[in-house]
């Protein structure tokens, strides 16, 4: 069977234990945590720079050997990984291309170089000038957001001046949170004049890029090859359709536009010079102008993605992070797993209220009994005020994860409407004639945006 690998996971918890648990040849690694689930994903603020003394510190502790230093989250595991990987001599991609995916204006940069029919018109911005837009030459409307952050954080859409003036004060209020930290990071990079400038407390404004269909490659660099192992569409609702609702595997997109965003895909990891590592890539199709654009890259792969794969291929992808963490190859599976079609559905409110009704233990034991294949993660609370929910994007709030699967897309999603109300979320809405609150039980408002 072979010597015990050891690798290293930030913030490993037991819902990725158990996709880790579904890789090829899992039986010869021991999975490790690094750092606490809470010090390492959700702080209050992160501190790099203590963070990355406290992973060597403890790696530099460990008795065994140590195989393999991996991470599926964003920002800021993302960027110390390549730290800490050539702190040990690791296999993997250095901080400089991680940075000419993840450094939003640099991306852009590097990826005009190679796919410019697929780039929108963009800029820097920085929100704390006298006059931030007073070279801006984009015309309305635009997405402004920070340089580095996650999850939709801190983005909104420009209709006209009001909106940026606006926008530009919320910025300023919570660009911190990412940016002191982000600049830290840029410390350990060799970076180009032109980048130097463009720290982490700038923005970038880009042309409306989001008509159509959306979708993200995943995919992964070995040996100078770049390969595409699956690609999964994001279903957008809300308002201006910016919050995602499901994530769907396999891609209903036509073959030849898959093909078409794949040869882009690889010629941006290999302009950035991405190496040994995951990543995952997002574009936008317009169908009736037959027009790709790319969204953003991210050094990591999709943990969002992780059951869709295990079901619909027979291996999370996380397969993919381990070996390539180890120096193997990924010999991913392809369409080995027990369902047609599965998706992670995100379950979802647009607007200020109070959780008043999370599901029961009972509620969610009678989820696996009638959907064995379901994984359930509750992101809220009983009598938790949404508005105090952390990294939300700007126009909703997350309740919680709901991964599924089908023998086709209306099978899932009738399994879908039936687990919604099997869990019955509940979330109270102010009332306009007393101080109470008024219950929306029926009427959910995810349920709709869950199914388009």
């Amino acid at each position: 069977m072979g010597e015990q690998r050891h690798v290293f996971v930030f913030g490993l918890d037991d819902f990725h234990r158990h996709e880790l648990a579904t890789i090829a040849g899992g039986e010869r690694i021991a999975f490790h945590q690094l750092l606490e689930h809470d010090e390492a994903i959700h702080p209050e603020r992160f501190p790099v720079d203590a963070m990355l003394a406290r992973s060597e510190e403890i790696l530099d502790a460990f008795p065994g050997a140590v195989d393999a230093v991996c991470t599926y989250w964003d920002f800021p595991t993302s960027t110390l990984v390549p730290l800490i990987r050539a702190h040990f001599g690791l296999p993997g991609a250095d901080l400089n291309a991680v940075l000419k995916l993840e450094h939003k204006y640099w991306a852009r940069l590097e990826q005009q170089k190679v796919v410019p029919e697929m780039i929108p018109r963009f800029a820097a911005i920085d929100p704390f000038a006298k006059n931030p837009a007073a070279d801006l030459s984009l015309d309305y409307p635009f997405w402004i957001k920070p340089i580095k952050a996650h999850s939709s954080y801190l983005g909104f859409r420009i209709e006209n001046a009001a909106d940026l003036e606006s926008a530009l004060a919320a910025i300023r209020g919570g660009i911190e949170q990412f940016a002191k930290p982000f600049n830290q990071i840029l410390e350990h990079a060799q970076l180009p004049e032109p980048i130097a400038e463009i720290d982490g407390f700038h923005c970038i404004a880009e042309e409306i890029i989001s008509a159509g269909a959306q979708c993200t490659l995943e995919g992964y660099a070995h040996k100078g090859e770049v390969e595409i192992y699956g690609i999964v569409d994001s279903v957008r609702g809300g308002r201006h359709r910016s919050s995602f609702t499901r994530y769907q595997y396999p891609s209903s997109l036509p073959r030849s536009v898959q093909a078409r965003m794949t040869e882009a895909a690889v010629r941006v990891i290999k302009q950035a010079g991405y190496e040994e590592a995951p990543f995952n890539i997002e574009f936008f199709w317009d169908r009736k102008r037959d027009v790709i654009t790319l969204l953003e890259a991210n050094a990591r792969c999709s943990k969002s993605h992780s059951p869709l794969f295990h079901r619909v291929d027979g291996a999370s992808n996380l397969q993919v992070m381990v070996r390539l963490g180890l120096g193997e190859a990924p010999d991913f599976p392809h369409r080995q797993g027990d369902s047609q079609v599965a998706a992670k559905f995100m379950l979802r409110v647009y607007r200020p209220g109070r959780v008043i009704r999370v599901p029961t233990n009972e509620d969610i034991e009678r989820l696996y009994a009638r959907f064995p294949e379901a994984r359930l993660r509750v992101l809220v609370h009983e009598g938790q005020d949404l508005t105090t929910l952390r990294f939300q994007d700007s126009y909703s709030y997350e309740l919680a994860e709901l991964f599924l699967g089908g023998l086709s897309q209306p099978d899932m999603l009738s399994r879908y409407r039936e687990a919604l109300e099997i869990l019955d979320f509940q979330v109270s809405e102010p009332s306009s004639s007393s101080g109470r609150a008024a219950f929306q039980k029926r009427k959910k408002p995810w349920v709709a945006a869950g199914q388009s």
